[in-house]
């Protein structure tokens, strides 16, 4: 809750600055499955250092996104660059710019991990002493060196999922796009996934995609919310709680205010707050008068505590530009 004082409202808090280097820009891109558009007119630009996450229920759109902005999916309109590189006109160079892992991971069941590793790797322009050096690297950074000779088909799904990872990583990439990369994991291995991904965004970007609310919420610096192929809100999760105020509440000890005498002080009746409070909801047009109301709360027995603007949850602010469609807990 933002807090005011008898000054008035509570100073904003500044605007944050995000000075670093552009590197993922969609422009319009959109698409359409027969008579089904998965994709309308999807603008964003993602800088360095940023963990933008893009929430949305099944089938919002999110996947089309990240396919058109990866080039695994032509859009029917609009254009994607990758640290500058337009993925349609100069393919190649844009995909050595990023690492991806889709929802569904592209693992060979016949292979080694490591042998997967290594064919990932070539790929990329890896070879010799620096391939290998990578592979050390990133299979002790994901837990994979004593899986290194298994074949990926006898992988449980979460060692799948750190494999798809590994491949997505391999070639230190300056953008990272992932597609439900929590997929599968125990909760020890989500919090691991987690801390990989605050640590890459020290030195890249990162595109973190989910329909699981707690997700976002732990580790996005910005959240896009996609609804039916478009794009309604872009912000930090303060700034999407911020536009989405609930008015002024007013919080007092104790069990609150008299429900008989509430209309007269422009009260909605109270409701329980944390322990020993009760929130009333201010049904005045303009401000509270601080002094009158403290003043009137004394008199009936109920010492203000504070008055301030009530936030809605990431939650409440998701039903709301959604229409009310649940997320998965």
């Amino acid at each position: 809750m933002e807090q005011i004082n008898a000054g008035g409202l509570a100073a904003a808090a500044p605007a944050s600055t995000r000075r670093d280097k552009t590197v993922i820009e969609a422009d319009h891109l959109s698409r359409s499955f027969g008579q089904t558009r998965a994709a309308e007119k999807v603008t964003f630009e993602v800088k360095r250092g940023e963990i933008l996450g893009f929430l949305g229920p099944n089938g919002a759109g999110k996947s089309t996104t990240l396919r058109m902005i990866t080039g695994l999916l032509a859009p029917d309109e609009g254009t994607a660059r990758i640290c500058g590189i337009d993925i349609a006109s100069d393919p190649i160079a844009a995909k050595m710019k990023f690492g991806y892992l889709p929802e569904s991971i592209p693992l060979y069941d016949e292979m080694e991990v490591i042998e997967y590793l290594r064919f990932v790797g070539t790929a990329r322009g890896l070879v010799g002493l620096d391939l290998q050096q990578r592979i050390d690297r990133i299979s002790t950074r994901l837990g994979l060196k004593s899986l290194l000779r298994r074949r990926c088909g006898t992988l449980s799904k979460g060692y799948r999922q750190r494999v798809g990872l590994a491949q997505a990583l391999i070639h230190d990439p300056e953008v990272v796009i992932l597609d439900e990369p929590t997929n599968g994991l125990d909760p020890r291995q989500i919090i691991e996934v987690r801390h990989l991904i605050r640590e890459l965004a020290k030195e890249c970007a990162v595109i973190f995609s989910t329909h699981i609310l707690q997700e976002i919420a732990a580790i996005c610096s910005r959240i896009i919310v996609i609804h039916s192929g478009r794009l309604i809100a872009d912000g930090t999760p303060e700034e999407l709680a911020g536009e989405f105020r609930e008015g002024w509440q007013v919080v007092v000890e104790g069990s609150g205010v008299d429900p008989q005498r509430c209309e007269e002080m422009q009260l909605a009746a109270g409701t329980p707050g944390a322990p020993g409070e009760t929130v009333h909801q201010w049904l005045g047009d303009s401000i509270p008068d601080l002094d009158h109301l403290q003043k009137r709360l004394q008199q009936c027995g109920s010492p203000l505590i504070q008055v301030g603007v009530g936030r809605e949850s990431l939650e409440q602010v998701y039903l709301r530009l959604t229409g009310g469609e649940e997320l998965k807990r």
